[in-house]
């Protein structure tokens, strides 16, 4: 994958989870500076933190149980970010932690 690839993929990831959480039904702020992406739970202040890692090409994701790393798999029928080390795509990986932190289900039906 190419820089330019690589860019343009982390920004249409960034702009879907910030569609999704526009249109989701759980109190998710979002405030994005630059490579960064920060999501605050209203309920209880937490945050999941998403942050693009140019040097590497991965997109690493800060969460209270853990910091997960993610590269971008074209092999497959579905390309998209999958997690180093759980194997999980980026949405999956995405509900989880915030389910996790939230003490509730959360689907944001994010889309690679």
């Amino acid at each position: 994958m190419s820089q330019a690839e690589y860019d343009a993929a982390i920004e249409r990831t960034l702009i879907g989870i910030e569609d999704a959480l526009d249109n989701c039904d759980w109190d998710i702020d979002y405030e994005r500076a630059d490579a960064v992406l920060t999501l605050t739970l209203e309920d209880n202040g937490s945050q999941v933190i998403l942050s693009r890692q140019s040097a590497n090409r991965e997109l690493w994701v800060a969460a209270r149980s853990g910091g997960y790393h993610l590269g971008f798999d074209n092999s497959g029928d579905e390309p998209g970010w999958k997690c180093t080390t759980t194997g999980e795509d980026l949405p999956t990986l995405l509900d989880r932690v915030l389910s996790e932190q939230m003490g509730e289900p959360v689907s944001l039906n994010l889309a690679q």
